[in-house]
């Protein structure tokens, strides 16, 4: 329910720092995707680790991306200097610093253990790594996160199985699966089986669908895996009858601006289509998707958008950020509490 606040009474030269200051949940990030050029370097040498770009400027420079698989062949390399479980920690941590800082107060996390056993990391290590990063955040910062392991759709459902398998031992750490890497050509209904599987362990199910496939693969996510929410689902306004079931179900999108840019889903942000999907009754949230390789992290990408689309005043920036309380895996309790300050934070600009 939208709050009793004069919207219109926030000058639009103020949301900048409202969009920075506003508490909010992000909740598509993928924490490789957080790993800047610096601590490559750093993790490199510390574990010996022979990189083939001669500096952090060299490295940074190779982050210029035809579509999503000339990205992923950059990102699985910046992964190879993960290795023990302080690695994961450092990652995490980096990433959870920064969120902090973002005014983010909570923060649902991916993470694709595929990409390190496949090196022969087992999978406990980057579970614990990453799982303690997470519980410090909360000790020193009061921030909330949780950890999603994401299966890689690229490879074939067994190997998903597999992993998820070997995951469920430390089931306590993270809240939930999903599916990520290369959409094309590797539709939803490739995982019915591990979905199922983790449904019945009483997992919450997200997955990319409606990014660089097409508006069917969100009804598959939906229709076949019984997901819960979709990362992106940008390609959705594709097809009028599938925006009218997402805004009745209520069925969020976490969508990713700046990401959708570098990867040529939109030419600028300029265009990017937030505004028709929040025009549309549907529950878009913004998020950062790969920070460290896209230019830009959570408040980055609400800030620049912002400035991008005129049409985005106060009103769309409380309702991002109510979307995003809406859509986060917590309880009711929290959410009103995360949404009271959320008002809160508005109340204060009206006059000011």
């Amino acid at each position: 329910m939208t709050p009793t606040i004069d919207f219109d009474a926030i000058d639009r030269s103020r949301v900048p720092g409202l969009l920075r200051r506003m508490p909010k949940a992000e909740l598509h990030v993928h924490i490789e995707g957080t790993l800047e050029p610096e601590l490559i370097f750093r993790l490199a040498e510390r574990n010996r680790v022979a990189l083939t770009y001669p500096s952090v400027e060299a490295l940074r420079a190779a982050y210029d991306f035809d579509d999503l698989q000339s990205f992923l062949d950059v990102y699985y390399a910046g992964a190879s200097v993960l290795l023990k479980e302080q690695d994961f920690f450092d990652l995490a941590w980096a990433y959870l610093e920064r969120a902090a800082r973002d005014r983010v107060v909570h923060a649902e996390i991916f993470f694709d253990p595929q990409t390190h056993t496949d090196r022969g990391v087992p999978i406990e290590v980057v579970i614990d790594g990453l799982a303690h990063a997470c519980q410090r955040a909360h000790a020193e910062f009061g921030l909330s996160a949780k950890l999603i392991l994401c299966f890689l759709r690229h490879l074939d459902e067994d190997a998903a199985i597999a992993t998820l398998e070997a995951a469920l031992p430390h089931r306590r750490h993270f809240i939930g699966v999903g599916l990520d890497s290369s959409e094309r050509g590797h539709p939803p209904e490739k995982f019915a089986r591990v979905f199922a599987r983790a449904r019945d362990e009483g997992l919450h199910l997200v997955a990319h669908a409606g990014e660089e496939g097409p508006p069917s693969y969100i009804r598959s996510a939906l229709d076949v895996l019984k997901v819960e929410r979709i990362d992106h689902g940008v390609r959705c306004l594709e097809d009028p009858q599938l925006v009218t079931r997402l805004a009745a179900e209520r069925v969020p999108l976490t969508v990713c601006p700046l990401s959708n840019v570098k990867l040529r889903v939109f030419h600028d942000l300029s265009r990017h289509c937030l505004p028709a999907l929040l025009d549309a009754g549907l529950v878009a949230t913004v998020n950062s998707d790969d920070p460290a390789y896209f230019g830009g992290y959570l408040n980055d990408n609400l800030v620049q958008t912002f400035e991008a689309l005129p049409q985005l005043g106060a009103r769309q920036a409380w309702q991002l950020a109510a979307n995003s309380f809406e859509a986060s895996f917590v309880t009711e309790d929290q959410r009103r509490q995360w949404g009271a300050a959320l008002d809160d934070c508005f109340a204060a600009e009206v006059g000011a």
